[in-house]
């Protein structure tokens, strides 16, 4: 709500208020004129208030100024109203805590850090007592506490300082040594011990790899909103999709001053666009109630048990060096004759998403074959093939989209055709199945120079 504008300073003042919690924000070149605007709107609302017999608690207002000033100048306010006038006036607080954030003046974000570092040093602090190195918990049990309990709290809200451009050296020392405690006590090692070793055997990512790990994953998440979601307002035109532009979207700044701004939504807008995954928040197979499942449930199977009649093989490879692609391969057969048999790259993308991939692929050449009512898929990813028929948002929805689409047509043309998946371990090489992994690993092809991830997958640990 905007409450009033003054021509003279200028001075644009807002009001922002959520149930009883009230926040009036005054911009302007000078604090001074922040304070003069910031008084008659609180006299404007304290006059509403009292028409609508309300009450405003006085001692409960906090001051807070956001300046770039290099000094220490930091006025206080003369509110009007007891207890802050005359020689007691309402004197600016050093940090502002809101939502769980903590601010300071010139957007820092020290204290915030500080903060949240100190918490999650003192949470691993009290896990001291579930083992050491002679006793409880295992190292492997104290690492899987530390990264499920500790490091979402020392990550809380990250990306209000960790964004590229952002000066955050300092800050994240701040993390490197809380995880550097954290990984003496899962090791129960020497304090002298070095920290890259420890970290290394305790299986911790250093926190500037998981920073940028988590940041990238951040961006990616933007491709799965809707086109008329908020953030998509903030965005470049290539962004906006639906969303009406805000006042301060990156798609009305001029290309000068795009090359100056650094934040988190211009990071989303530069880099987004390496995922070459495309997403469907609104599919028409993935609305509840409509999805495969729900209509065709009886002809979905999944058998955990290893059948003696195989049909199709699928089978994914992740190369160790990320130099090659990863690949996918699937080998279908009818009796003793083959009828199928292709391979080919998956880009970048992990190794159940390549798995995805090939049972999408076996699918849709299934479905054209003649004269076949049961089709059973050997795969070593039981859990990419109940991803295959989840048309929700994941990564490779588009494979899962594309299977649903294809077996809804398959199954609406006979009411006794049907689909068993098996589950086959990779490692047995197992008659087809082994074939179809030989031929998927024999396929090397090198990653291009441009780089993109082909998965949104593929920054999960």
């Amino acid at each position: 709500m905007k409450l009033f504008y003054i021509k003279v300073a200028p001075l644009t003042t807002t009001l922002l208020s959520f149930v009883d919690d009230g926040t009036i924000l005054a911009q302007s070149k000078q604090l001074d004129d922040n304070n003069v605007g910031l008084r008659k709107a609180y006299k404007i609302i304290y006059l509403l208030f009292v028409a609508f017999a309300l009450v405003l608690e006085h001692d409960k207002t906090e001051l807070f100024h956001f300046s770039r000033r290099r000094d220490t100048y930091n006025p206080s306010l003369d509110l009007g109203y007891a207890p802050h006038t005359g020689v007691t006036p309402l004197k600016p607080k050093t940090y502002w805590r809101y939502l769980g954030f903590y601010f300071d003046c010139r957007l820092t974000f020290h204290e915030h850090v500080r903060y949240y570092a100190t918490k999650a040093f003192t949470t691993m602090q009290a896990m001291r007592m579930l083992g050491n190195s002679t006793r409880g918990l295992s190292p492997k049990q104290r690492c899987l506490l530390y990264r499920l309990c500790v490091v979402p709290i020392a990550t809380y809200s990250y990306r209000l300082w960790y964004f590229d451009g952002a000066h955050n050296k300092g800050v994240m020392n701040q993390l490197k040594r809380m995880q550097q405690k954290a990984a003496l006590w899962i090791m129960g090692a020497f304090h002298t011990s070095p920290t890259g070793g420890l970290e290394a055997l305790a299986g911790l990512i250093p926190v500037h790899l998981m920073l940028k790990k988590l940041a990238t994953r951040a961006v990616y998440r933007v491709a799965t909103l809707s086109d008329t979601h908020p953030l998509h307002s903030m965005m470049g035109e290539s962004l906006l999709k639906r969303a009406t532009p805000h006042a301060c979207s990156a798609a009305l700044m001029t290309p000068a001053m795009r090359g100056k701004v650094k934040s988190t939504v211009m990071e989303v807008d530069e880099r987004v666009h390496t995922l070459t995954e495309s997403f469907e928040p609104f599919a028409p197979e993935a609305c509840p109630g409509d999805q495969l499942l729900d209509h065709y449930a009886d002809h979905l199977h999944f058998d955990e048990a290893d059948p003696l009649t195989v049909l199709a093989a699928t089978d994914g490879s992740v190369p160790q060096s990320n130099q090659y692609q990863a690949a996918s391969a699937a080998i279908i057969y009818k009796g003793h004759c083959e009828l199928e048999r292709t391979r080919y790259v998956s880009g970048r993308a992990t190794a159940p998403d390549a798995e995805l991939n090939a049972i999408s692929c076996t699918v849709r050449l299934a479905v054209k074959q003649a004269n076949c009512q049961h089709f059973m898929v050997l795969t070593d990813s039981m859990g990419s093939a109940h991803r295959a028929v989840d048309p929700s948002i994941h990564s490779g929805q588009a494979f899962s989209l594309s299977v649903c689409r294809a077996l809804q047509e398959w199954f609406e043309a006979d009411d006794l055709r049907h689909i068993t998946f098996v589950y086959v371990p990779s490692a047995l090489r197992w008659d087809i199945h082994g074939e179809a992994h030989k031929y998927v690993t024999e396929l090397k092809v090198r990653v291009g120079r441009c780089k993109t991830d082909n998965s949104i997958d593929t920054l999960c640990s």
